[in-house]
C-alpha cells in the first residue's frame, strides 16, 4: 500500500514540474516576443514609458480610434471629436468611453511626438561618405 501511495506522489510531482516548466518556456517565449515588438535601446524604453503613462499600448490606441497608422493626423482629429461628442455625459453618453478616446489620443499624441523628436538614422552613403573622409 505504502509503495502504491510512494509512486502516486512521484508521479504527481513529475506532472506538477513538467506542468511548470512548460508554463515557464512559455511565459520567456511570450517575454522575449514582446521585448522584440517594443523595439529595443531608448526607442523600447519611451514607447514602454508611453504605454505605462497612458496605460494604452500603440495598437489598442489605434484600434480604438480606428486609424491604421499614427501619421494619419486628420483621421485620429475626425474620429476623436466624433467619439467625444457620441459619447458626451450630457446626451447620455458615457464617461467611461470618453475617457478611452482621450487616452487613446493621448497615447497617439506621444508616439509622434517621439517620432518627431528622433533623429532619422544616418543613410549607408553618409556612414560611407564620413569613413571615407578619415
Amino acid at each position: 500500500m505504502a509503495k502504491y501511495l510512494a509512486q502516486i506522489i512521484v508521479l504527481g510531482t513529475q506532472m506538477v514540474g513538467r506542468a511548470f516548466a512548460r508554463a515557464l518556456r512559455q511565459e520567456i517565449a511570450a517575454s522575449q516576443e514582446a521585448a522584440k515588438r517594443a523595439g529595443g535601446g531608448q526607442q523600447g524604453s519611451q514607447r514602454v514609458a508611453a504605454n505605462t503613462k497612458t496605460g494604452l499600448t500603440l495598437d489598442e490606441a489605434l484600434r480604438i480610434l480606428n486609424a491604421d497608422r499614427p501619421d494619419q493626423v486628420d483621421l485620429i482629429e475626425r474620429n476623436y471629436k466624433y467619439l467625444m461628442e457620441a459619447n458626451d455625459r450630457s446626451k447620455g453618453g458615457s464617461f467611461y468611453l470618453q475617457s478611452k478616446v482621450f487616452r487613446a489620443k493621448e497615447r497617439l499624441d506621444e508616439e509622434i511626438k517621439a517620432t518627431q523628436s528622433t533623429p532619422p538614422p544616418k543613410s549607408d552613403e553618409t556612414k560611407q561618405d564620413s569613413a571615407s573622409t578619415r
